[in-house]
């Protein structure tokens, strides 16, 4: 048995990018039994997983902002303490990033990440006993399989990822007795920033169209300005509902269960994928090469679009076709 503790901390489409190293090295090494360092936010992403052991929270993006507050540092403390009590034979941090290579020096293993060359921040690579050369112009699923095949010793196969994933969360759907009858597609059109958002037209015309194909729409919120933009789509036509607020846990057992997922540049349409459930990804600001949705084995996703492209609602029911035949 190996005991490896994998540091992936954030965001959420990086957390879910990591996923298929799991698989790949129990693959490899069926006993090993490995953990996890992750941002407190996203801790629900790799507890999906059920080959994950301990996961190990970290709240980086609060703890910078209370720097000053005594409780800050004993929860930095407990962190140190709890990652340091257990002896890894394998540490390695896919991040690259200087504050998660700064995690690995806490715990108690030989600690693997990027060379300078290949780290998202150069001086990352100070803090590893051992560096590897990662080409950049990979998507960053194949990077992190490549990154934890070389530092635990095995070669990559040059098969599809395996997410490994299941969403059992239990979760009540409020729908009309109608509604109930009819296949439903996830809408994830909540993200990060306007620029990356679908026109709501867009979103509204979609429903229209779904609904003539006798599907019903679902659409998701996390902010005010998500809830307000979902209920405009939906009063646009009966076959839309606003869900309620959930978590990530509760909100992965909506999308297992949906025909298919339609999202935004977002990371719940990488967890779609995730999931093995037909995605389509729009971009309308940033390109999708390197960090789109990537299909795993058992389903197909197509990223649409690009940096000030913005594709239409024809395109994306023809590529939703194509995913679901």
């Amino acid at each position: 048995m190996k005991k490896v503790l994998l540091v992936k901390t954030s965001s959420l489409g990086d957390v879910i990018h990591n996923l298929p190293v799991v698989n790949d090295i129990l693959q490899h090494v069926p006993k090993a039994e490995i953990d996890w360092v992750v941002e407190e936010g996203f801790a629900d992403i790799p507890a999906l997983h059920p080959a994950v052991n301990q996961i190990f929270t970290v709240a980086m993006r609060r703890w910078r902002k209370q720097l000053f507050n005594i409780a800050t540092w004993k929860e930095i403390s407990h962190f140190r303490r709890t990652v340091a009590a257990k002896n890894y034979d394998v540490v390695i941090d896919t991040q690259g990033l200087l504050k998660s290579a700064l995690m690995t020096t806490f715990t108690q293993g030989i600690k693997h990440g990027h060379d300078k060359d290949s780290a998202r921040e150069p001086v990352a690579s100070r803090f590893y006993d051992v560096r590897h050369p990662i080409a950049k112009n990979q998507h960053a699923v194949t990077r992190n399989r490549k990154l934890v095949a070389d530092a635990m010793g095995y070669t990559l196969a040059d098969t599809p990822p395996d997410y490994g994933i299941e969403a059992n969360t239990a979760i009540n759907i409020k729908l009309t007795h109608t509604q109930a009858k009819k296949p439903w597609v996830i809408g994830l059109h909540g993200t990060s920033r306007d620029s990356k958002l679908w026109p709501t037209e867009h979103w509204q015309q979609l429903a229209v169209e779904l609904s003539n194909q006798g599907m019903q729409l679902l659409l998701p919120w996390a902010s005010a300005a998500e809830k307000h933009r979902a209920e405009l789509i939906a009063n646009s036509h009966q076959d839309v509902t606003v869900l309620s607020k959930l978590s990530i846990a509760e909100l992965a057992a909506i999308i297992q269960q949906s025909k298919v997922a339609i999202g935004v540049d977002t990371g719940l349409s990488h967890l779609a994928t995730a999931l093995n459930i037909p995605t389509v990804a729009i971009y309308t600001d940033t390109q999708p090469a390197l960090t789109g949705v990537h299909p795993g084995a058992y389903a197909a996703a197509i990223n649409l679009g690009g940096i000030q492209q913005v594709p239409t609602v024809d395109t994306v029911l023809g590529a939703m076709q194509s995913i679901i035949e």
